[in-house]
């Protein structure tokens, strides 16, 4: 498969800058994969998909305050940017400007010291911090997604409702979408939300550099299946239920442990798992999700749900009727 298959045209001013005043009242693009067809409504519509006895999977992932602004010892402003967390004191990182901080150098962050100590393969430093998470953490500030240039925007946005486990770089957006009172409706239809964490990292942003999208290699992320919600799917996929999966972060967790049956068993690992076209499902029966970036993994993997051809003609009519896109855009929901 050719990259070039996989992108598309899109008018800047549909990269949204900002989310709607209240969450649920983002648009909600239906799209069937059996009729072909494409309704538009509301978020809060999304309700009326459920029944009795489905579940919905959340990805519970918090986006730490991950970018910090420090000085060099030498003078000089310089920018840190957390990946992954490797030991207590010391985590994997992007360094403005790398050329200047090598192993050895030290950095000052409101106070807080810390040191590079080696170089990783892809270009970025592992820094060991004097102090610990919580209170570089305090320092630090959410990072936003690199197309979106809204300064002023409440990072507190940029959070689920439900986000509870720090860990991630980016916010799993699906979820942007829902608010308390709505999952407690969805709760009162007899519908079981479950949770899993996926921390989200830098390499959703990072775009397919390859022509040919086979030879491309997923990042690692770190990933939790609680027992209780293993339990949940499992008996939900017993019984005749549907597997809701909001979001891309929650269809790559559970389709990394999932059986060829679709039964999954509680686990906590890293994944790279990259799914295209081509790709069988196992447990996602239903998928709530964005509008994603052309050539990206996760157009290619609503693409496998959907058919690249069905998501490319959803694509061209949300465009058509000016569809926000990307985070803090409005969102689809594939039946």
């Amino acid at each position: 498969m050719k990259l070039s298959d996989f992108w598309y045209e899109l008018p800047k001013e549909l990269i949204s800058q900002e989310p709607t005043e209240k969450r649920d009242e983002s648009r909600l693009m239906v799209l069937n994969r059996e009729l072909g067809s494409i309704e538009h409504r509301s978020f809060f519509d999304v309700k009326t998909h459920f029944k009795n006895g489905d579940t919905l999977v959340l990805n519970n992932t918090k986006v730490i305050p991950a970018r910090l602004f420090g000085e060099k010892e030498t003078g000089g402003k310089c920018e840190v940017f957390l990946l992954k967390k490797l030991s207590q004191r010391q985590w994997k990182c992007l360094v403005k400007p790398g050329r200047r901080l090598q192993i050895g150098a030290k950095i000052t962050i409101e106070g807080i010291g810390a040191k590079i100590i080696d170089r990783t393969d892809d270009g970025g430093r592992v820094i060991e911090f004097d102090s610990s998470d919580e209170e570089v953490f305090s320092v630090g500030e959410i990072p936003l997604p690199p197309y979106v240039h809204n300064e002023t925007l409440d990072r507190r946005r940029y959070q689920t409702v439900y986000a509870d486990t720090p860990g991630a770089v980016a916010a799993p957006t699906a979820g942007l979408h829902f608010t308390e009172s709505l999952l407690d409706e969805i709760r009162d239809m007899g519908v079981n939300i479950a949770y899993v964490t996926l921390h989200v990292g830098i390499g959703t942003f990072r775009p397919i550099k390859v022509d040919d999208v086979d030879d491309h290699k997923m990042d690692f992320e770190w990933f939790e299946l609680p027992e209780e919600t293993a339990n949940q799917i499992n008996d939900t996929r017993q019984n005749g239920g549907r597997i809701f999966a909001c979001g891309t972060t929650v269809v790559r967790t559970l389709e990394s442990v999932a059986d060829k049956d679709g039964f999954v068993k509680a686990h906590s690992d890293e994944t790279n798992l990259f799914i295209k076209p081509g790709y069988r499902y196992k447990t996602v029966d239903k998928l709530i999700t964005n509008f994603h970036l052309p050539g990206s993994t996760l157009l290619l993997l609503v693409s496998a749900f959907a058919s690249r051809e069905l998501i490319f003609k959803a694509y061209a009519e949300a465009i058509e009727e000016r569809y926000r896109f990307f985070s803090f855009g409005d969102a689809m929901l594939i039946l």
